[in-house]
């Protein structure tokens, strides 16, 4: 009976030091690296999150950018730093793709990270500067069958979801349209933009302020159905019948991280990502609020890195 008192009176203890230190964090700023360029649609995300986040638990939450490899560097970053709450990251669907891309990552993404949430997900969006003769995604394809070579495509990185969404079209057309490859998704827009790069593949918070100015010509969305904040673009899946391409971003820690600070951190993103006036202006950037739980998360990176190990060995992309 004494080394049963001992152990509940351990026990007990410890969940009080949890509970006493999820009511004190945080006491100091927050770094919310982003393993991209400013002004991609993770920049763009971490950036609403961080000053609402910042507000709810009455700390700073200072947006790092990392960029390069992929997202790889910005993710080892947060693998390698300490495990207190003090350094997320805020990375996208890569993070379930780049197992499949690189024969060697310096992290294991279940192993090294601790999940919090995932917090959006919408489809990529094709557009084409105005100076491409195509006014939808049956008059592109056409156009790289006429013209081979007349075509290319920017994209935000070695197996970056825009990446491989654009695979999948070029696969699935039967089209052979040349990848131009940036350190992140600004870089690319920026190409496409001044017209050096014809067609881009981007979310539509990358995007969509430059459709809606008529700098860009939406044709389609990857996702099977039409999005409220572009109801007039179609489904690239109404030219080529089985096509889909959903991207999602997510919210992890260092592996390591007190549950305490997990469950907080995603108590408060969660009530973040309930407001109205939050879920209504992601809405208007083309994308859906979600808020799930550390569990949900970690099932779905898991599933999402199966699936899509199965795309990467069926198209044929061989690991960098």
């Amino acid at each position: 009976m004494n080394r049963y008192a001992v152990t509940m009176s351990l026990a007990l203890l410890g969940m009080s030091a949890q509970c006493v230190l999820a009511q004190n964090y945080p006491i100091r700023p927050i770094r919310l690296v982003v393993p991209s360029s400013p002004g991609g649609s993770s920049d763009i995300l971490a950036r609403i999150l961080a000053q609402k986040l910042g507000d709810a638990l009455g700390q700073q939450v200072v947006v790092d950018n990392r960029a390069g490899a992929s997202g790889v560097i910005g993710v080892d970053l947060v693998a390698k730093a300490a495990p207190d709450g003090y350094t997320l990251v805020l990375t996208q669907t890569s993070i379930a793709i780049n197992p499949s891309m690189f024969k060697k990552l310096p992290y294991d993404a279940m192993r090294d990270l601790a999940p919090i949430s995932r917090i959006v997900e919408g489809p990529n969006l094709l557009a084409v500067h105005p100076s491409v003769p195509a006014r939808n995604v049956k008059e592109l394809i056409a156009l790289a069958k006429t013209k081979p070579g007349s075509l290319t495509i920017a994209s935000p990185g070695l197996g970056t979801s825009p990446h491989l969404s654009a695979e999948l079209f070029k696969f699935m057309a039967g089209v052979n349209i040349l990848q131009v490859l940036y350190k992140g998704a600004g870089q690319g827009i920026v190409s496409v933009l001044s017209g050096e790069v014809g067609v881009i593949f981007s979310t539509p918070p990358t995007l969509i302020q430059y459709v809606r100015a008529g700098k860009l010509r939406a044709l389609g969305v990857t996702t099977k159905t039409r999005i409220p904040a572009l109801p007039d673009v179609p489904p690239i899946a109404d030219t080529l019948p089985g096509y889909e391409a959903t991207q999602w971003f997510c919210v992890l820690a260092p592996a390591g991280t007190p549950r305490a600070i997990i469950d907080r951190l995603h108590q408060e993103i969660v009530r973040v990502l309930r407001a109205p006036d939050l879920k209504e202006r992601l809405a208007g950037e083309g994308v859906e609020a979600l808020g799930t739980t550390p569990e949900e998360l970690a099932g779905y990176i898991k599933s999402e890195t199966e699936k899509w190990a199965q795309v990467i060995k069926a198209a044929g992309i061989r690991p960098e």
